[in-house]
């Protein structure tokens, strides 16, 4: 026996066992060890957490006429709207010629969401003899903010230096008459110019609460949609439904996986039993690039997962029928792992990689769904190639190193 690698191979299951067990059981507090457990930092979509899928299709008026130009600045808007949402990885796309396809998970109101992204955000300052001063193209910035003292919420807005100089000369010359605020066409507010405002910055005021005036800088500093657009389909998923998909698809995994453990150690043996350690640092790792990645899980992403350690596994199956067969022939331990390695590789790169072609052009041709379920499985096969050839291979070995197995039955032979 050799009580070096009967070390090292003691001490490699420990650290195994405990990192596997940290990294799935919240142990520590999250804002000391923000990383633990992995499962809690995975995104999940919208398939799973609820929220809101709307298309949006853009329509012509008499005076503006869609085109590819108008609708690639109707998406850049429709992006910088849905991200100050806070969500999580949300879908904007183009879909066809004149419409965008938007999904967002984890909204609490997907009601107010929707009609944030259709509202034209159209913001007009007009004096009092009827003449445009500022338009929201002259804005730089918008903020809501509450007066601790009063209580009173406002949007604080910034122009641009243009806009300032506009805005500087318009309040001088109005001192003591109203200059009046128009959103989308409907007066917000017609303030007395006390005097001239140098500054550059002006406010709203007169909202209820603080999420009001939040929406309404949003949507000011996302500026106005270049093109009017109607919402055509609205689908709202509910926390609940997303819970259970979630709790049926985890419930699937976990019996699909046990049924796949059991079977590596019973008809296996020691290879399936280092194989099945193999399979739970894979698992880690691939949670470990989901959270690192940003990775939004849906059903379809899950089901990749999930078919990835099959794939996985099915590299380790090949490698160990070559074992097998290289011990039938009177082959050593060592020298059976080393040929059966070495056999059950080529059979092994290919079925990998053809796979990582065939993920590779679902995620760059598909849709959002699609794209989930080739991120997943692209990410899953690529550390498989890592857990099957190289990981399972050294820990076969450092086994086989310890001589605390010597016959050949314990290797499914």
């Amino acid at each position: 026996m050799r009580w070096g690698s009967t070390i090292k191979l003691f001490v490699l299951l420990t650290l195994i066992a405990m990192v596997a067990v940290l990294a799935v059981t919240p142990v520590f507090p999250k804002d000391k060890v923000p990383w633990l457990p992995l499962t809690d930092n995975v995104n999940l979509g919208l398939d799973l957490q609820g929220g809101v899928h709307v298309v949006l299709e853009a329509k012509d008026t008499d005076d503006i006429k869609v085109d590819q130009e108008k609708m690639n600045a109707l998406l850049a808007n429709i992006e910088r709207r849905v991200n100050a949402f806070g969500a999580a990885e949300p879908v904007v796309q183009q879909q066809g010629e004149r419409r965008v396809v938007v999904e967002i998970a984890g909204i609490e109101d997907p009601e107010a969401a929707v009609d944030s992204m259709v509202r034209t955000a159209y913001l007009e300052f007009i004096g009092p003899d009827g003449e445009i001063i500022l338009t929201g193209a002259d804005l730089k910035d918008a903020q809501e903010s509450q007066d601790p003292q009063t209580g009173r919420v406002q949007v604080n807005l910034e122009f641009t230096p243009e806009g300032a100089a506009k805005f500087a000369q318009a309040t001088t010359r109005f001192v003591n008459q109203n200059i009046a605020i128009y959103l989308d066409g409907e007066l917000v507010q017609n303030p007395n110019v006390d005097e001239p405002i140098l500054n550059g910055r002006a406010m709203i005021t007169g909202y209820s609460s603080l999420p009001e005036a939040h929406d309404v800088a949003v949507l000011l500093r996302s500026g106005a949609l270049p093109v009017k657009v109607e919402v055509e389909e609205k689908r709202t998923v509910g926390p609940t439904l997303g819970q259970d998909s979630l709790d049926s698809s985890v419930k699937a995994g976990i019996i699909g996986v046990t049924l796949i453990l059991a079977f590596m150690i019973t008809y296996y043996r020691i290879p399936g039993l280092i194989a099945n350690i193999a399979l739970l640092i894979y698992s880690l790792i691939v949670l470990g690039l989901f959270t690192a990645f940003n990775v939004v899980l849906t059903l379809p992403g899950i089901a990749g997962f999930i078919l990835s350690v099959g794939i996985a596994v099915d590299a380790n199956i090949v490698i160990f029928e070559r074992i097998k067969e290289e011990l039938k022939n009177g082959k050593s331990l060592r020298s059976a792992v080393d040929s059966g390695f070495k056999r059950g590789f080529t059979a092994v790169l290919d079925a990998n990689v053809t796979t990582l072609l065939a993920a590779g052009v679902l995620y760059f041709l598909g849709h959002s769904v699609i794209k989930g379920f080739a991120l997943t499985l692209f990410i899953g096969i690529s550390v498989s190639m890592f857990t099957a050839v190289t990981l399972t291979r050294w820990l076969l070995h450092l086994t086989v190193d310890t001589r605390l197995i010597k016959n050949t039955k314990y290797f499914g032979a």
